[in-house]
């Protein structure tokens, strides 16, 4: 790691801590030609997503998709913002575990619905009725029966 102060590239580390979000390590470094201190930020490398919609479009994962996708589906619901988010987190942490590169749009649709039913059955059918397109009050009526018959 080169210094910001001097530019020699010998450093040794004081002290590591992960941050809060788990994902990267904060490093607390110190050059061993001037002894200046700097901080260095440690993070795993991801490779870029590709989404492949419905239409067969491509474009790059958003995670605030996501979170809009369900933010709508809970409006006036009781939920807390973090759960959102660590549903968020998750379903992003998954999909960059796999292998693919690509995902679907119906892939990822489907992973939502998987987390969110257990958090409330409204905001489920809500999702679910954007999601699979029904089309009249059948879709419903066989989506809140498949709830009923998971109780």
């Amino acid at each position: 790691m080169k210094c910001p102060f001097c530019g020699d590239t010998e450093s040794k580390v004081v002290d590591s801590r992960h941050n809060e979000d788990g994902l990267s390590i904060r490093r607390r470094r110190e050059c061993l030609a001037c002894q200046r201190r700097f901080t260095t930020y440690e993070i795993v490398e991801s490779l870029p997503i590709i989404v492949v919609k419905r239409n067969g479009a491509r474009q790059g994962f958003d995670r605030n998709k996501i979170m809009q996708s369900m933010v709508r589906a809970f409006d006036k619901r009781q939920v807390e913002t973090a759960d959102l988010d660590r549903i968020t987190t998750e379903i992003e942490q998954t999909i960059q575990n796999s292998l693919e590169r690509e995902v679907s749009t119906d892939k990822i649709g489907e992973m939502v619905l998987e987390r969110i039913r257990p958090l409330d059955e409204v905001a489920y059918i809500r999702f679910a009725s954007v999601y699979r397109r029904f089309q009249d009050v059948n879709g419903f009526i066989q989506e809140i029966n498949s709830i009923q018959s998971h109780k």
